[in-house]
């Protein structure tokens, strides 16, 4: 009586880490414009903030 080799296992693919998925349903090109919107009006606050003496909250009237 002969032993049965035992199945040879499948390959395998090479563990990458994943993506989490984009929030509120939005896709990669969404998230992407988004963050470069939010990374050009910081930058508008600060010139802003920068030209007129004043920060952010006088500026609005705030203080």
């Amino acid at each position: 009586m002969t032993a049965k080799t035992p199945p040879s296992p499948k390959p395998t693919t090479p563990n990458t880490p994943t993506q989490p998925e984009p929030a509120f349903g939005w896709n990669r090109y969404a998230e992407t414009i988004n963050g470069r919107f939010a990374m050009v009006g910081f930058v508008g606050l600060l010139l802003l903030e920068f030209f007129t003496r004043q920060d952010f909250f006088t500026w609005l009237g705030l203080r």
